[in-house]
């Protein structure tokens, strides 16, 4: 099997990582026992681009259970566990990443994950798909479909369908109702709090904590935040999440008005250059910035390295730009997915359904694909609905249900 990472001896640590993840994900247990004696991927080739840490390599073990032949690469240089990939790669998954590659590796590991020619995609941030449109269209036509897992891949993906260049069918898994209302809520909401006080040792209570983007992400922050004893400020461009904000017990204003007073900045978009040269000018000395969008340009990092005078590395993930008149202000995780490069990610319990619904839009789309429109879709409804009640019933919770009497007054519009 051909793999390339960085040291293969680490594997039982990683197992041992992985062993304790799996204890937690009884909605993949559930459907693992489903589906494994019906082999539904043999003779697939699948190819993912996912982090690749303890939760992840529980979804491709499960890939490969279902008799699919795996490759993947690591979605983030920093989130990529070593030891985690010498585990696949003894359990049978061919890995092509490392810790700390660079971006001239990682593209090449992008395309050796890709080599041998996917039946299914299961991606993270759409650079799987993007690569096949930019530099291997030969291997298109073979590709039955694809997932997509989070916010800033499933924009890079609707920016594709509007041009008419969407290669395949593509599940937006990012965008059901198990992912946004949980994974990006609850999960990032705790996780971010993880990476951040685990690499900085920082007190939060008491601090003012900016956050960028009052989406499902930064609601589930600003929560946590709050609930961690912070004055919260939320900068946004849309006007009903601001009023949300605002009606949650959150401060709103601009950037421009919020830099010269937080102490930690997070940001949330998934767009370029939210916070700038114009706001690292007026920060408070010692000010903390971190991101938690899928890629590092939400942080203009060229704009701080310019204004620096000096430049050190504080802690492991922490590097401090010293700016001319003697302010430092620190930027987590070059700039990277902050819950990730400076943590072990989402929850494993909350990795569990998002996992669940990589692993059924897998298996929806190698069985649909070649009658589906090259579109971006939703994860069908039975889907999403299938992976929560499997996870309510692991948690031993029931649902009520519909009397016929309920159903009938449901169906007519009489009210006599």
């Amino acid at each position: 099997m051909e793999y390339k990472i960085a040291d293969r001896s680490l594997a039982p640590l990683g197992h041992q990582k992985i062993d304790w993840a799996w204890r937690s994900m009884p909605v993949l247990n559930a459907l693992k026992k489903r589906y494994e004696p019906l082999q539904p991927l043999k003779g697939v080739k699948l190819s993912a681009c996912l982090h690749l840490e303890a939760k992840t390599a529980c979804l491709l073990r499960v890939f490969k259970a279902l008799g699919a032949e795996v490759r993947a690469a690591g979605s983030n240089p920093l989130s990529t566990q070593d030891d985690i990939c010498a585990a696949l790669v003894d359990s049978g998954v061919a890995v092509f990443s490392h810790h700390g590659m660079n971006a001239d590796e990682y593209h090449e590991n992008l395309r050796h994950t890709l080599a041998f020619g996917p039946t299914v995609i299961a991606d993270d941030g759409a650079d799987l798909v993007a690569t096949l449109v930019t530099d291997m269209k030969e291997l298109i036509p073979a590709v039955r479909g694809a997932s997509e897992e989070t916010t800033s891949g499933v924009k890079r993906l609707k920016a594709m369908e509007e041009q008419g260049i969407l290669p395949f069918p593509i599940i937006s898994v990012n965008d059901a109702n198990s992912k946004y209302l949980f994974d990006n809520r609850y999960g990032t909401g705790q996780s971010v709090w993880d990476g951040f006080m685990r690499t900085t040792n920082s007190l939060v209570a008491g601090k003012v904590v900016v956050i960028a983007g009052y989406g499902w992400c930064g609601r589930g922050a600003a929560m946590r935040a709050r609930a961690l004893g912070a004055r919260v400020v939320v900068t946004e461009l849309d006007p009903h999440r601001a009023f949300e904000a605002v009606m949650d017990g959150n401060e709103v204003m601009t950037m421009a008005q919020a830099a010269p007073i937080g102490d930690i900045f997070l940001t949330f978009t998934g767009n370029i250059h939210v916070i700038r040269r114009e706001h690292f000018e007026v920060m408070k000395d010692n000010a903390i910035l971190g991101n938690a969008g899928h890629f590092d340009v939400e942080i203009d990092k060229n704009a701080l390295a310019d204004l620096a005078v000096k430049r050190d590395e504080a802690r492991v993930n922490i590097e401090t730009f010293t700016l001319p008149d003697g302010r430092r202000i620190n930027l987590l995780g070059e700039g990277r997915l902050v819950n990730l490069a400076c943590g072990d990610g989402h929850p494993i319990e909350i990795m569990d359904l998002s996992f669940a619904l990589q692993l059924e839009s897998a298996l929806y789309v190698n069985e649909h694909g070649r009658k589906l429109e090259n579109k971006l879709m939703d994860v069908p409804e039975e889907i999403d609905r299938r992976v929560m009640v499997v996870k309510l019933a692991a948690a031993g919770i029931s649902l009520d249900q519909l009397t016929e009497e309920q159903r009938a007054y449901m169906a007519d519009w009489r009210e006599d």
